[in-house]
């Protein structure tokens, strides 16, 4: 994404947030997170509002429950991740100058508790993941804590395309880059395609 553009979204953030109060969130769920949540976060950090990513990815539930309650083959749905615990801590950044938070080791696909801290000198918080508008029971409940909602919209085959060349990445085959894109990641695409909340800005990446 362009310097321009991130330039424009700091812009409409920026006129959405009270910064006179702390613990302000910025929601950013959709495809190419990291590539746009990172930028943000320095180029509001760079106009001298300090800003931090936090990812929802922390929030993996282990592989050994998964496999327990037969949700391993869909590890990344929203069922697959520890609702509770990412709602407590989304509470806590509001609220509290100083939160620890897990992180997702994506090589060794692992969550690994107490990684990474935001710390009182952080104004806003810029929360990512893939479900934070989705419209269904629990993750609804989240939308009240975002003080601005951001949502990346992506055309269907540029995600398909990204998401196999992620898993080509990782080592997988053709084949197997294709199957665990299209037999997981894009069932969760079309799942949040069909239940979305509103979102307050809407990007295209």
């Amino acid at each position: 994404m362009s310097g321009a553009r991130i330039e424009s979204l700091c812009d409409g953030v920026l006129d959405r947030l009270d910064l006179s109060r702390k613990g302000r969130l910025c929601g950013a769920p959709g495809a190419g997170k990291s590539t746009l949540s990172a930028p943000l976060a320095a180029a509001l950090s760079a106009r001298g509002v300090a800003a931090e990513v936090v990812p929802m990815d922390g929030f993996h539930l282990e592989n050994c429950l998964l496999e327990r309650r037969g949700l391993l083959a869909r590890k990344g749905a929203p069922e697959s991740f520890d609702l509770n615990g990412f709602s407590r801590l989304c509470a806590a950044l509001r609220t509290e100058d100083h939160v620890v938070y897990p992180l997702f080791d994506r090589a060794r696909d692992i969550a690994i508790a107490g990684a990474a801290e935001v710390g009182p000198q952080c104004r806003i918080a810029i929360v990512e993941g893939n479900y934070l508008l989705l419209d269904e029971p629990g993750w609804r409940e989240l939308a009240p804590l975002w003080d601005v909602a951001i949502r990346l919209d992506v055309p269907l085959a540029e995600l398909e395309a990204r998401l196999v060349q992620r898993w080509l990445d990782h080592g997988l085959s053709q084949p197997e880059a294709e199957a665990r894109a299209r037999g997981n990641d894009l069932a969760n695409a079309e799942r949040i395609a069909a239940a979305q909340l509103p979102a307050d800005l809407v990007w295209t990446l």
